[in-house]
């Protein structure tokens, strides 16, 4: 299943406080979800096997790292816990990096809310909006965004461009 969403990631010191905002707007709260992603060395894009509670997909992902709302391309496999997927892919492309997180999945509408802890890392925001069927188009999907980090009171000085295996890979050279 392939589809766009324009999504931008932020560090949250509040999850308390987004959550309040986010049960007060009625969010479709979907569950905490402890997930692993497990990224594979690829030559283009992202490739990464997310397994958790709630979601278990393979997703391959292009975006360019900026801050700021970012269109992403997105690909999704859904894979079965516990099938060989993982094992393929870690002798066939090597691993690059493990994101180890706790995420609470809110929905409001299209637009989907992750409040993050990442082990290692801290605490985070997401906001997705997301375009499953081409339906919304990019410009709608970038105003939801600016609308939802309005909601939420997220400032551009706590914008960040890089993914959670970027964040992971950085912390990891540094300890080295």
């Amino acid at each position: 299943m392939a589809h766009i969403n324009v999504e931008i990631k932020a560090k949250c010191r509040d999850h308390d406080g987004a959550r309040k905002i986010l049960e007060e707007k009625n969010a479709d709260f979907k569950g905490i979800d402890h997930q692993i992603d497990t990224y594979f060395k690829v030559a283009n894009g992202r490739l990464k096997l997310r397994e958790g509670n709630i979601e278990n997909h393979l997703v391959y992902y292009e975006r360019e790292n900026q801050e700021g709302p970012k269109q992403s391309n997105v690909i999704l496999f859904e894979n079965n816990p516990g099938s060989p997927l993982k094992l393929i892919l870690e002798k066939s492309l090597g691993v690059l990096a493990i994101v180890d997180k706790k995420r609470e999945i809110y929905f409001i509408d299209n637009v989907k809310f992750h409040l993050d802890f990442v082990e290692g890392l801290g605490t985070f925001l997401e906001i997705e909006a997301i375009d499953r069927e081409g339906s919304i188009g990019k410009d709608r999907l970038n105003e939801q965004c600016a609308e939802s980090m309005k909601l939420l009171g997220v400032a551009d000085t706590d914008l960040i461009s890089d993914s959670y295996s970027d964040l992971v890979l950085v912390k990891r050279s540094r300890h080295q």
